[in-house]
Formats: C-alpha cells, sequence, structure tokens
C-alpha cells in the first residue's frame, strides 16, 4: 500500500480516528530515527544556512534524527 492510498484511507476516518492516527504519526516522527540520506540532507542544509537560528534548529533536528528519541 502506497502513503497516498494510506492518507485516502484516513480522510475517510471518523474524525476520533483520525486523532488516533496523527497521534500515531507525530509520536512515530518525534522517536524515529532518521535515514542516511534524510541526515545528509538535513547537514547539506545547516552547512549552507547563513541564518543561526536554522543552524542551531538543524543540529538539533540532526541529533534527534541521529539518536532518536
Amino acid at each position: 500500500m502506497t502513503a497516498k492510498a494510506v492518507i485516502e484511507q484516513i480522510k475517510h476516518l471518523p474524525p476520533s480516528e483520525q486523532s488516533r492516527v496523527i497521534q500515531f504519526a507525530v509520536e512515530l516522527a518525534r522517536t524515529r530515527q532518521l535515514a542516511g540520506d534524510e541526515l545528509s540532507a538535513l547537514a547539506r542544509r545547516m552547512v549552507e544556512s547563513d541564518d543561526p537560528a536554522e543552524v542551531e534548529k538543524l543540529k538539533s533536528a540532526l541529533t534527534h534524527g541521529f539518536y532518536g528519541n
């Protein structure tokens, strides 16, 4: 099943079930480690950024993405 198909199924769920899906997705995003290509993309963005606030945000995302939660 593709992500697009899953999303279409979620759209047809009652609001209470959609809420459960959202909670699951948030928890998954909070705890999962990122794949190598995702980490590389974050690192590239961090190196190329001129905004100190964005650099700090990306450093945090890299650490979280490497270790998970």
